[in-house]
C-alpha cells in the first residue's frame, strides 16, 4: 500500500526520524489556515505548497512550488488543486491532485548550497537481507545517478536477524562526508529511519532528499513509503490512511470482492486460479501473438458469483478483444468450475460481446467439457496451452478482421 509524503512523515516522526513539518489540505482557504498554523510552530515565513499524490518527480510536473507570503499559498493551493500533474511516473493523463502539503521552507535564506542526499530502505532479495541504499548526490533521479556516476551510489546490507548494527549507521555518515554534529546527527537519523522501516512491515523507506541544514541539523524533506499489505493486519492505523482516490478503481472494486487484480495494458483478459498459473497463461498469450489485458486469480473458489464477477471486472477495460479462462481443477473440482461460468454466462446475456476460451483441467475435467458443450453457450472449450494458444491467436485475427 502506498502512502502519501505527508503520511510517510507521520510515521518517521513518530519513529524518531526529523522531518520537514507541514500540515496538509484540500481547499485553498485551508491552505492559508495552515500556513497561518505552521508560522504559529515554526516559525517560518515561506511555504512549500506540494501536490499528494502516488507518484514522484512532483516537481517537474510543477507540484511542488514555494510560496513566499499567504496570497502566494492561495493563488498556488487554488492552481495545483484539482490539476492533473503529469510525471514520469504517472499515466499519460497525470493523476488529479486532491490534496496539498503545507510545508515549512527549511532552506534557510542565505543558504545558497545545502547540502543534499539520497537514502531508502528496502528488501534485496537477492542476498535475503535488508539494505539500505545512499547517495551523497540527493535530489536527484536515483536512477541517472546511479547510470552516470555509479561510484557514488553505495549500500548497506543488513542481517535482519541481528538489525543494524552501530558500526553500519556510522560507516553510512562516513561515506556521506560528514563529521562533527552533523555526524552524530546522521548517525540517528539513519537507526530511527530503519527502525520506521521494520517496525511498519514496510517494502519501501524512501527519502530524497535527506537534507544537512546550515546548523548541522538532518532531516527527511520528502518521503515515498509502501507498506507490506500481508502486514496491514498488524496495522490498522496504517490500514485506515489508504487512499482509494490514488488507486486504479477497478483494482479497488475487485479487491473489495476478495480477487486478486491488476490491471495491464494488453487486449487479452485472463482469469486463472493461482499466481503461478496466471503467469504462464500471461506468457502463453504473449507467444500467441496477444498482450495480457490484466492478472486475475479468482483463488481456490471459483463459483458461479465469482466468475462472474471477474468477467465484469475484465469486461471494464474497453481493450480487451477476448477473454482466456485457464484454471485448474485441484482445490475446485473443473466441473463446478464449468457449472459457474455457464452460470456467469447466462447472468450476463447480451453484456459479453468478445470471444471466451476455456481451458479446464484436473478433476473432473471430462465433466467440465460436456456440462460446457451441452449447456449452449457460445465459448471455445479447449484442454491443452497449445490449443488455448493457437485459439487465442485465431479469435484476434478473426476480430482483427471483422
Amino acid at each position: 500500500m502506498n502512502l502519501h509524503e505527508y503520511q510517510g512523515k507521520e510515521i518517521l516522526s513518530q519513529s524518531g526520524v526529523r522531518v520537514q513539518r507541514g500540515i496538509v489540505a484540500d481547499t485553498p482557504e485551508k491552505a492559508v489556515e495552515a500556513a497561518k498554523k505552521l508560522t504559529e510552530e515554526t516559525g517560518t515565513k515561506w511555504y512549500v505548497v506540494k501536490a499528494q499524490v502516488h507518484a514522484g518527480g512532483r516537481g517537474k510536473g510543477g507540484g511542488v512550488k514555494l510560496a513566499k507570503n499567504l496570497d502566494e499559498v492561495k493563488d498556488l493551493a487554488s492552481k495545483i488543486i484539482g490539476m492533473q500533474l503529469v510525471t514520469p511516473q504517472t499515466p499519460p493523463e497525470g493523476k488529479k491532485v486532491n490534496q496539498v502539503l503545507i510545508a515549512e521552507d527549511v532552506y534557510y535564506p542565505g543558504e545558497s548550497d545545502p547540502e543534499e542526499y539520497y537514502m531508502s530502505v528496502m528488501l534485496n532479495r537477492g542476498q535475503g537481507k535488508n539494505m539500505i541504499m545512499y547517495s551523497p548526490e540527493g535530489g536527484m533521479n536515483i536512477e541517472e545517478v546511479a547510470e552516470k556516476t555509479p561510484d557514488k551510489i553505495f549500500i548497506e546490507l543488513i542481517d535482519p536477524g541481528h538489525g543494524l548494527q552501530d558500526f553500519q549507521a556510522r560507516r553510512i555518515a562516513f561515506n556521506l562526508g560528514l563529521s562533527g554534529q552533523a555526524f552524530k546527527e546522521m548517525v540517528k537519523f539513519v537507526k530511527s529511519l530503519y527502525n520506521a522501516y521494520t517496525n511498519n512491515d514496510a517494502s519501501l523507506f524512501e527519502i530524497n532528499p535527506v537534507l544537512k541544514t546550515s546548523d548541522n541539523k538532518i532531516l527527511a524533506v520528502d518521503s515515498k513509503v509502501v507498506i507490506d499489505d500481508n502486514a496491514l493486519f498488524r496495522h490498522k492505523d496504517i490500514a485506515a490512511m489508504r487512499d482509494t482516490r490514488e488507486e486504479n478503481p477497478v483494482e479497488v472494486e475487485a479487491k473489495e470482492a476478495g480477487l486478486s487484480y491488476v490491471a495491464l495494458d494488453g487486449n487479452v483478459g485472463c482469469m486463472v486460479n493461482g499466481a503461478g498459473l496466471a503467469m504462464a497463461t500471461m506468457d502463453l498469450i504473449k507467444q500467441a501473438g496477444g498482450d495480457p489485458a490484466n492478472f486475475l486469480d479468482v483463488g481456490g473458489t471459483a463459483d458461479a458469483e465469482r466468475v462472474e464477477k471477474g468477467f465484469r471486472i475484465i469486461l471494464k477495460d474497453p481493450k480487451v478483444k477476448a477473454i482466456l479462462v485457464n484454471i485448474f481443477g485441484g482445490i475446485v473440482r473443473a466441473d463446478r468450475v464449468a457449472q459457474g461460468i455457464v452460470d456467469a454466462y447466462n447472468n450476463m446475456k447480451g453484456e459479453i460481446h468478445v470471444p471466451i476460451i476455456v481451458r479446464l483441467q484436473g478433476t473432473n475435467a471430462d465433466k467440465a467439457k460436456e456440462l460446457i458443450e451441452k449447456s449452449g453457450i457460445p465459448v471455445h472449450f479447449v484442454t491443452e496451452f497449445q490449443e488455448a494458444a493457437n485459439k487465442v491467436q485465431e479469435v484476434l485475427k478473426d476480430k482483427a478482421h471483422a
